[in-house]
């Protein structure tokens, strides 16, 4: 018997008496405007959150162990936190704790000037629970996302999601460069970084209210449970192959893809930008990203993971660009950087939820993070060993990288159980 309720495609669930339930994709924008918020919050402040440090008195070794450790917290957390919503089947409220924490820590980040001595410790405290945050809702968030976007068509719905978060990426850090620019001072940046981060509690408080299938356990993920323990649920042993040979390939192009900390610190170094336009060629690689996160989500429902196989064939333009010494080149390396950045998070968690049961999407999607984290790790690590002397070396390597991780992406799009269902 075909179930029928707010998870069937093309079904609405019954909103309160006197509360109209809002559509499939007024929800999925909602997802995306609490992101844009969110964005600002976050991004706003890990765009500053170096020289902050610094002018707390933070040494550089104090800086670097302080993000460091906060962009560790925020990807191999998930490995916990994803089995949890999934077992617990608590990805509301894992959802709205961790938007909590990012729009209470960020603004009282503005506080710590007036701790004298103790507000480098308070400071990075507060640092390391905004990242925390982000662990905490991650996988929620995208496993309720994806069981909207069952009726919209994933790729869109991902694709629209990560385009809006984009365009919080790029609002925050300009907000704090032009109140730092106005004041002399970052402290006043954050604290006004109080609005955004209380708006996205208050969609939040909306989406629950008026879309009672996001609120509610999931019923496709109540009729079966995850393995017992917690080492084996964690680590994702019984997903499908296809998902984990789809993780090694993510962490792959990843890896050549690096940071874009990677790329401007050797455009600066090398003369063909100063410093103060770093933020504007990320804002470029920021909107470009948006615009390639819509394109190929709508793709994504068309082709399905076939559209994937881009990724790996712009990375490995990628240091062949960026690391020129001719300015138009860098920028179009970063276009190209941009681009695969946005397809990496908008149409690539889209084809994740299908390669998983429903059961576990959340843990899914903490995996999948922690691995691409990996690989983030080692590209930039290898990037900053060889760029300086030895580029062409970091370019091939990079290339055999994405050919490997090509073919695991085929292998994953041809092998039984790769094809996702319904596309």
């Amino acid at each position: 018997m075909a179930r029928a309720g707010p998870d069937a495609p093309g079904g609405r669930a019954a909103a309160p008496r006197g509360r109209t339930p809002w559509t499939p994709w007024r929800t999925v924008l909602a997802f995306g405007f609490v992101s844009l918020a969110a964005d600002m919050v976050y991004e706003g402040m890990r765009s500053v959150a170096g020289p902050y440090l610094g002018s707390l008195g933070a040494s550089a070794l104090t800086v670097g162990i302080v993000t460091g450790a906060g962009e560790a917290v925020a990807l191999v957390l998930r490995l916990v936190t994803g089995p949890w919503a999934d077992r617990a089947q608590r990805h509301w409220r894992l959802t709205v704790v961790g938007y909590g924490l990012t729009a209470v820590c960020v603004p009282l980040l503005a506080l710590a000037p007036a701790l004298g001595a103790a507000g480098v410790a308070f400071a990075a405290a507060l640092i390391l629970a905004e990242r925390t945050g982000k662990a905490v809702r991650s996988p929620a968030k995208s496993a309720l996302l994806a069981r909207v976007a069952v009726r919209t068509g994933r790729g869109k719905a991902f694709g629209v999601h990560k385009a809006l978060d984009q365009v919080g990426a790029f609002a925050g850090p300009l907000l704090l460069a032009g109140t730092t620019a106005a004041t002399g001072l970052i402290w006043p940046g954050l604290a006004l970084l109080a609005v955004p981060g209380a708006v996205s509690l208050l969609l939040l408080a909306l989406l629950r209210r008026r879309v009672p299938s996001v609120a509610e356990p999931d019923p496709d993920a109540a009729a079966s449970s995850p393995p017992a323990g917690l080492l084996r649920p964690a680590l994702g042993a019984d997903l499908p192959g296809s998902f984990h040979r789809f993780s090694a390939a993510a962490a792959l192009t990843t890896f050549g893809l690096m940071t874009f900390g990677v790329i401007s610190f050797q455009f600066v170094r090398a003369g063909v930008f100063p410093t103060a336009a770093a933020p504007l060629v990320y804002a470029v690689a920021m909107a470009v990203g948006a615009v390639a996160a819509l394109a190929t989500g709508a793709l994504f429902d068309r082709w399905s993971g076939g559209v994937l196989l881009v990724v790996p064939v712009l990375a490995a333009a990628v240091p062949w660009l960026v690391f020129d010494d001719r300015a138009a080149v860098v920028l179009a390396g970063v276009v190209v950087w941009g681009a695969a950045t946005g397809v990496q998070d908008s149409a690539v968690k889209a084809f994740v939820a299908d390669l998983v049961p429903a059961a576990r999407r959340a843990t899914a999607f903490g995996i999948f993070a922690a691995v691409q984290g990996l690989g983030a790790l080692a590209g930039g690590a290898v990037a900053g060993a060889l760029v300086t002397h030895h580029a062409d070396a970091l370019g091939g390597i990079v290339v055999a990288a994405q050919a490997l991780a090509a073919y695991l992406m085929v292998t994953t799009l041809r092998r039984p159980g790769g094809v996702p269902s319904g596309h």
